[in-house]
């Protein structure tokens, strides 16, 4: 028997992929319960959710109140993307997370002041990516778990204090570190086989203190040095020099389209889109809204940003673009 749920679940459910505590859960799936209709067909999908909320429960129970950040470790993907932001001691990569992120990070000038893998929430327009802060890498040191982080981020930031004569070397050390782990970092236009996702990662080296003297002769020297091995920017977040087209790197960086649903005859909601790889299908963005969708898709018909596509017919094979308007048929 069909569940044939309304479009108001759909829309409460995307709220529950972007959620980050347990109590925030626990709310949405209550909600989520409350819309779903009550008959037959629905009994499987009401008990995944009370059993869900059932087991967020007994995770909140576990963890203190105010414990925000655990032991370096995996830490679970939130947003649109997860970029782990790596870097030398005092190279900068708390620094450019408070300035990415409006957040309070703890910075100072001791090496090693970042001890555990903290994420945070930098807004995009109309979506969050989350920034995953780390402890510093050393080419003799490098925290036990960080490793699996970086290997399950979807890219990654390198950050390098352009106020340091010495940051090619610093650089060079992370790269060595990395590279005994069986990690290396690579150009974004760089093709990724899927198995080798978690070893090979898109990167952008971030200069920070780019205000600091002699920080152009360091920027020079490490463009000369590490030509064609990464991309590469220079902020200042004391000026806020850079910090906005970071943002829009960033975005790029995770090679996604932001995609909004409409249903027919009615406005889409252009606040929160389904963020999907480049590439994906008419087929894949109905997959994420809902797998009756993908089951029972007929065809679908797009607008797109700027309006050089006004509602044309499309079918499950066409290829989305960034800030296209997708109306699904059944």
């Amino acid at each position: 028997m069909p569940a044939n749920l309304p479009p108001q679940y759909f829309e409460v459910e995307r709220r529950l992929k972007t959620a980050r505590t347990a109590q925030e859960k626990i709310a949405i799936c209550e909600e989520l319960l409350a819309i779903i209709p009550k008959h037959k067909g629905t009994e499987k999908l009401q008990a995944q959710f009370k059993s869900k909320i059932a087991k967020l429960r007994q995770e909140s129970e576990r963890k203190p109140a105010g414990a925000k950040h655990g032991p370096i470790g995996r830490v679970e993907k939130s947003g649109a993307g997860q970029v782990a932001v790596i870097g030398p001691p005092n190279g900068g990569k708390s620094s450019i997370i408070r300035a990415l992120t409006g957040h309070e990070v703890e910075v100072a000038d001791y090496p090693y002041t970042t001890r555990t893998a903290a994420p945070f929430m930098m807004p995009f327009e109309n979506i969050q990516v989350q920034l995953i802060d780390t402890p510093p890498i050393a080419s003799d040191f490098m925290e036990n778990r960080l490793p699996e982080i970086i290997k399950t981020a979807d890219t990654v930031l390198v950050a390098v204090d352009l106020g340091d004569p010495e940051a090619a070397s610093s650089l060079e050390g992370v790269l060595a570190a990395l590279k005994e782990k069986r990690i290396e970092l690579v150009l974004q236009s760089r093709t990724i086989p899927p198995e080798k996702c978690p070893f090979l990662k898109h990167a952008l080296l971030v200069g920070t203190k780019l205000d600091a003297q002699g920080a152009a002769s360091v920027l020079d020297e490490i463009k000369v040095l590490f030509a064609g091995r990464f991309g590469m920017t220079a902020i200042s977040t004391a000026s806020g020099e850079g910090v906005e087209a970071l943002r829009k790197a960033v975005f790029d960086l995770l090679k996604i389209v932001r995609v909004y649903s409409k249903a027919p005859g009615k406005k889409a909601d252009l606040t929160s889109p389904f963020t999907l790889k480049i590439g994906s299908t008419v087929m894949d963005m109905a997959r994420a809204v809902h797998k009756d969708f993908a089951l029972n898709l007929n065809f679908a018909r797009i607008w797109s940003r700027g309006g050089q596509i006004e509602g044309l017919r499309v079918q499950r094979d066409h290829v989305l673009a960034d800030e296209d308007v997708v109306e699904l048929h059944l």
